[in-house]
């Protein structure tokens, strides 16, 4: 039996102020500007404002792995919030958060040393003479913009949001704007291998489905709308 191509693994440092998207939207940066490998679509979202890691890849399998909240895949970020961040607010955090759409799940969080990482263009904004905070928080869930709002709600902005890693991925040594192609870690070949195998069962209902970079495609590949705008 021949074994199956290997996915192809894009991971993608986005600079602040980029969209996770390959169409045109406003006049704003999207990926368009950074990637030309053909073919391959973000794996989830990470917020117009913040930095950090996007990882890229041609198979809707692994997108899903990457992205579904059932497969619990950890995400790391690095957040410099406004204030110095005392420790009732760090238990809060690790315990979980009442957001207007539930309650977050407890995170893994410990105050950090300012990271030695690219400056941001524009800097950040704060008050004169107001000390920041820097803190890596690990989530294995997505709500929308949920590190932010997680920050704000025990009192503490965040200012700048950086993904570091995504499961087995990190940016360790990937300038901002810059990307590289990587394998599949192998303590992900079983997952995805038995993802692909429940795939391949479903029903395919919609195989004259048009597609384009943007949109989904019945084959399985990853997909976003043209208009979407990905968030974190």
């Amino acid at each position: 039996m021949n074994k199956k191509p290997s996915p192809r693994i894009v991971l993608f440092n986005k600079p602040f102020q980029v969209l996770c998207q390959f169409s045109e939207h406003e006049g704003k940066r999207t990926l368009a500007k950074y990637i030309n490998t053909p073919d391959i679509y973000a794996a989830g979202r990470l917020d117009y404002d913040s930095e950090g890691l996007l990882i890229l890849t041609d198979s809707g399998a692994l997108q899903s792995l990457i992205t579904h909240p059932q497969n619990k895949l950890e995400k790391t970020y690095w957040v410099q919030v406004e204030g110095d961040i005392h420790t009732r607010a760090l238990q809060q955090l690790e315990k979980g958060v009442s957001l207007k759409d539930g309650t977050t799940l407890p995170a893994q969080i410990k105050v950090i040393p300012a990271p030695e990482v690219w400056e941001r263009t524009p800097p950040i904004r704060k008050r004169e003479n107001s000390p920041t905070s820097w803190i890596e928080l690990r989530i294995k869930e997505g709500k929308n913009r949920q590190v932010r709002r997680m920050t704000a709600a025990v009192g503490f902005p965040t200012l700048r949001l950086i993904r570091y890693g995504i499961g087995p991925w990190n940016i360790s040594n990937l300038g901002t704007g810059k990307s590289r192609e990587c394998d599949l870690p192998s303590e992900l070949e079983t997952q995805l291998t038995a993802l692909m195998a429940r795939k391949t069962k479903q029903p395919k209902k919609h195989l004259h489905q048009k597609t384009n970079r943007n949109a989904k495609s019945p084959g399985g590949k990853p997909s976003h709308s043209k208009k979407r705008i990905a968030r974190k």
